[in-house]
C-alpha cells in the first residue's frame, strides 16, 4: 500500500510555496544590503586610490628638477587614475624647507566611477625629503 503524505498547514495547498514568498518578501533587503556594501567599498578604494596617487605624486617630484617639481607632481598625482576617478580629483604639491608634500582629494562616486558623486571627498597625504642633487 502506498503511504500518502498529508499536507501540512491549513487550507488545500498547505505550505507549498512558502520558501518563494518568503525569499520573495526579503528580496529587497537582501539588494539593499548588497548596494550598501558596495557604496563602502567604493570608499575604501577612494581612499586607497587617494593614498597611492599621493605617494606617486611625492615621488615623482622628489626626482624632478627644482624647477619642474610642480607640474611633476600635479601630472603624477593624476597619472594612476583612470578618467572616471580623475574628474573631480585635486592635486596639491607644496615645498618648503627640504621637504615635499602632495594632498591628493577625491569625490567619492555614487555606485558607478563617472556618473554621480556623493557629497565626500577623500583625502589622501603624502610627504618625502627633497633628493641631493650635484
Amino acid at each position: 500500500m502506498k503511504a500518502v503524505w498529508p499536507a501540512r498547514g491549513r487550507g488545500r495547498f498547505g505550505d507549498r510555496g512558502q520558501v518563494t514568498i518568503e525569499f520573495l518578501g526579503m528580496t529587497p533587503t537582501i539588494l539593499v544590503t548588497l548596494v550598501v556594501l558596495w557604496q563602502l567599498v567604493l570608499v575604501g578604494y577612494a581612499f586607497t586610490l587617494a593614498g597611492n596617487a599621493a605617494d606617486e605624486a611625492v615621488r615623482q617630484a622628489t626626482a624632478a628638477p627644482q624647477g619642474a617639481r610642480l607640474g611633476a607632481c600635479q601630472a603624477a598625482g593624476r597619472d594612476k587614475l583612470s578618467q572616471a576617478w580623475a574628474e573631480g580629483a585635486t592635486v596639491n604639491c607644496t615645498t618648503s624647507d627640504g621637504f615635499v608634500t602632495a594632498d591628493v582629494g577625491l569625490s567619492v562616486p555614487l555606485l558607478f566611477p563617472g556618473v554621480i558623486s556623493l557629497p565626500l571627498d577623500v583625502k589622501g597625504h603624502a610627504g618625502a625629503v627633497e633628493e641631493e642633487r650635484d
